[in-house]
């Protein structure tokens, strides 16, 4: 599972679609900062925060799933080398 998603060429393709911010959230989402610690650090609102999280999982095509954790996957996919 690890591979599939951390496999090469993965991270530029996927990464590339995101806009600087959801980046931004995505690498305090890598630290394991909740959206509010997010919402904190980058001030914004709580509900600014969770849509940019919504556009990231959208972004790395990680549909909702009752197997998956997407925030997890999508942390896997930036910090693949």
């Amino acid at each position: 599972m690890v591979r599939r998603v951390v496999g090469a060429g993965r991270r530029a393709p996927d990464l590339a679609r995101l806009t600087e911010r959801e980046r931004q959230v995505l690498g305090l989402m890598s630290e394991g900062r909740s959206n509010g610690a997010i919402a904190q650090a980058l001030h914004l609102s709580a509900a600014s925060v969770e849509k940019y999280v919504t556009g990231i999982f959208t972004k790395l095509d990680l549909p909702p799933s009752p197997d998956d954790h997407r925030r997890v996957l999508a942390v896997l996919r930036y910090l693949a080398p």
